[in-house]
Order: structure tokens, then sequence, then C-alpha cells
């Protein structure tokens, strides 16, 4: 499926109980990653680039392009078994795509040790133009061999009835606290349709990406922190920067803090990807500009997502649209820190790693009934508050490795300034001028080196 911005250009039983907010709902009982094409696929494309003598095209030509997911280009495809008996086995720090029908369940297997902890991610996506219910979306869960469940969860639509790329995570965790889901062995993933009595009938493309994070050389706490900083700051002011959304997890847009710009047409999800360290608060707020004319009402017409390092959920908000200016802003989070995991809201549990976070932005298609097809303006505000600190004494590597944790190449690729309406302004002046010396190409490709080879370590995703 075709993409816009980045996406054409490839980027860098105890505690058991019901949680329900916003746009999902997750129990746990028992109780995605990142990365990309090879790291030498994406500085072959990026050096093409650079190479080019013509400019960037004009952010208002994606409006005539199909909003679309970009998948990773190195997924391999499997299928889904409807038994777990015929489960093809996820492979951990691996990308896959898949398939999901209107009926019955996908299942996958994994193979786990005793000493990590694993996660799923599952990114569905229907055809644009689809007809869903805010209550349909896709539901994840994750089971040992037993049939005891490990994690429980589901990700809607949401009230505008728009179909759009939703992603819902699954887990198995050791912890002292918890009597289940503990021990090596199988272990299944199936995945399912939240509303399977009236889901469209078309099949669903899925986004599969597997993960795991070591356990500590020393036991930690148990309990969440119980005081933090939830007050709001000051909103990010200044003039924004141009900055290109991504149209997947992998090809997400760097961003820094600041104010950042860009356009967005009726049914469009951009992705944008926030580098967040230990210690630190991540506040966003996503603003979309008034229309020039045209009329009506479109509910939940803006979403904002926040996602964590392995793409599971964090945050959401939204807000409907009736021409004039709307924005949607996150909820304080706390700072990033691994007892975090410990607590029962997604806000605080969600924030457990360092890494790169993802900022997810939907215009639903209902938008264009009432005001055209855009493109419309929209404007991120993101503040990362705090100094970064050190992080917990892991006993080994994540799979795949430098997942948790945040470089100096990644907060340089965040915060290049965004100039021209044709992107990146360092990238840009680069692929207009040309390369006149081999210093100024590597020092194009630097920035990129380093998110390759954090997030192209295993494959959380190119889209194509």
């Amino acid at each position: 499926m075709g993409g816009a911005g980045w996406a054409t250009v490839p980027g860098p039983g105890d505690d058991e109980g019901w949680r329900v907010r916003g746009r999902r709902t997750a129990w746990w009982r028992a109780g995605t990653w990142r990365g990309g094409p090879p790291v030498a696929a994406r500085l072959g494309a990026v050096a093409a680039v650079l190479c080019a003598t013509a400019a960037l095209p004009h952010p208002a030509a994606r409006a005539a392009e199909p909003p679309g997911y970009a998948f990773a280009r190195d997924a391999r495809r499997i299928d889904g078994a409807g038994s777990t008996a015929d489960a093809v086995r996820l492979e951990t720090g691996k990308t896959y795509r898949s398939s999901l029908s209107a009926r019955g369940k996908a299942h996958y297997r994994l193979e786990l040790d005793a000493a990590s902890n694993a996660y799923v991610s599952v990114t569905a996506v229907p055809a644009p133009g689809s007809t869903v219910s805010a209550v349909d979306g896709v539901r994840v869960s994750v089971q040992d061999a037993d049939g005891h469940s490990c994690s429980y969860e589901s990700e809607t639509f949401g009230a505008s009835h728009s179909p759009h790329p939703v992603t819902a995570w699954g887990s198995r965790e050791i912890s002292a606290a918890r009597t289940l889901c503990k021990d090596a062995g199988t272990y299944y993933v199936a995945v399912e349709r939240a509303d399977p009595g009236n889901s469209p009938p078309d099949a669903w493309d899925l986004e599969i990406t597997t993960v795991s994070e070591p356990g500590l050389k020393r036991a930690g706490g148990t309990r969440a922190p119980q005081v933090w900083d939830s007050a709001s700051p000051e909103p990010v002011t200044g003039e924004p920067r141009r900055r290109r959304g991504g149209a997947g997890f992998s090809a997400a847009a760097p961003l820094g803090q600041g104010a950042w710009r860009d356009d967005i047409t009726p049914g469009q999800t951009l992705y944008y990807a926030v580098p967040v360290d230990w210690g630190q608060q991540l506040y966003a707020t996503a603003e979309l500009g008034s229309s020039s004319g045209g009329s009506g009402y479109t509910t939940g017409a803006l979403n904002l997502t926040l996602y964590n390092p392995v793409r599971g959920h964090v945050e959401d908000d939204g807000a409907s649209y009736r021409g004039d200016q709307e924005s949607a802003t996150l909820d304080p989070v706390p700072p990033v820190g691994h007892d975090n995991r410990f607590a029962v809201p997604e806000q605080v549990s969600g924030m457990r790693f360092a890494g790169t976070y993802y900022l997810v932005v939907h215009l639903a298609e209902q938008v264009a009934d009432g005001f055209g097809e855009g493109p419309f303006g929209l404007t991120l505000r993101v503040r990362v508050r705090g100094a970064a600190q050190s992080g917990p004494s892991y006993a080994g590597e994540s799979v795949p490795r430098n997942l948790f944790e945040v470089t100096a190449q990644d907060r340089a690729a965040a915060t290049v300034t965004g100039g021209t309406e044709g992107g990146d302004s360092a990238m840009t002046a680069l692929a207009v001028g040309g390369i006149g010396t081999g210093s100024a190409l590597l020092a194009g490709l630097g920035v990129w080196t380093a998110v390759a080879r954090r997030r192209g370590a295993g494959a959380h995703a190119g889209r194509a």
C-alpha cells in the first residue's frame, strides 16, 4: 500500500482485573518493537534521495494519494493458523506480515525462556473506505500451553467509525508477584476481530512484531512509583518547523521537543518517533487547523495516540471537528521508569521503557464529507521534560538489541531543523544541491545510520 512523506523514503493470577480506558479494554491476568529494513537498504535509499537534484514534492501533493499503511519491507509473510496445533512460530525480534479474516482466530506460536519478558504487537489494517463500527478492531491475547491467559487487549476504531490502522499488544511477563505464564516453553498468540459479528467481510492485513526484554541483574521493586509530577507544562510555542509524518511505525518521522508542522488528508494516519530516555516525561498536543470552507460536524475526527517502544498503547485523545481549529492533548504521563509496569493504568504502566515512543495521528475519512479532501494543516507540539537518567541494570540484551535506550544520534535525528515545505531542511539542501564530496554524503547519512541500526536490528518496519 502506498504511503506518503517519509514512507516513500525509508528512514531510519493474583493481580488480575479489568481495565477500561478510552477506545480500548485490557485484561492482564498473569502478567513492538522497533526496527526496519536492513541498514544497507535504508542508506541506499537515502543516498539516492540525497543525490537527486530535484526538490522534494510539496506536501499538498499528498492530497491526491490514497492513505495507506507502510508495511515492513523485510517482513516475512506467514499465515495464521485456525488451530494452535498448526501455529507458525514467531521468532523474537522479527517482523511478519499476515492477514485476518472476519471470522475466527489466527494463531501464532512463541518459544520463550524463563528469564525474559516477551511482547507481541499486532497492527491490523482494514482497506480504506471499509465500513467499520466504533467497537470493531483487533483483539490480541497470549496464552500458555495449558490455555492460561497471560494478557488480553483490544483496540477499536472509535467514535469516528473511520477505518485506519489499529494496534494492540500482548505480553508474557515474568514477575515474583505472578504465578502464571512464567515458565519456559510454548506460548500462543491469538488474533481476532474485536466485533466479529459486525465486522466487514474483507480480510485485513496484519503486521506482527515480537521483542524480548531481559530481566534485571538484581530483583527490583514490585510497586509503581506513588508520586510523580502530573501537572501539564506550558505548551511549546514558536514557529512550527516542517516535518512530514511517516505512514507506519518504522517509517515514523523523528521529532524532538518543539512545534512541528505537517499536512494530513481525511482517512490518513501519520506516524512520528520521539526519543524519550529514562527519567524523562513526554507531553504532546496535535492541532488541526480550521477549514477554508464547507460545513458539518464530524465526531471523533482527530485522534492522537501514544505508543511505547514495543508499540504498546499508552494514552490517546480525540477531538470532533466542525470546521474551526481543534486540538487533542495527551494526559500527562509519568517519567519513564522500569517500575511503572506495576501500575494498573496504561498511561503509567506503558511508560516502562526508554527508547523511541510513537505519536500516531489519524484524521477521520468522514471529514471529507463536509470539508473536502484537504489537505488540512496539522501542528504537533512536543515537550520532553527532565534530564536523562541511568536505566535499570539488565541482565542481558534486548532482542532486537539496543531497543531500550536513546543515543546521541537518535536525539540528533529528532532535532534536525525542519525547513522548507519539501521536508527536512538539511536533507532537502543536500538533495537539491547535489553531493559534492564524500564527507557531505556521510554527514547526511550519519544521523540515519544510528536510526537504521537501532530500528533495523530486527524488523520493526518500513512499510511498503
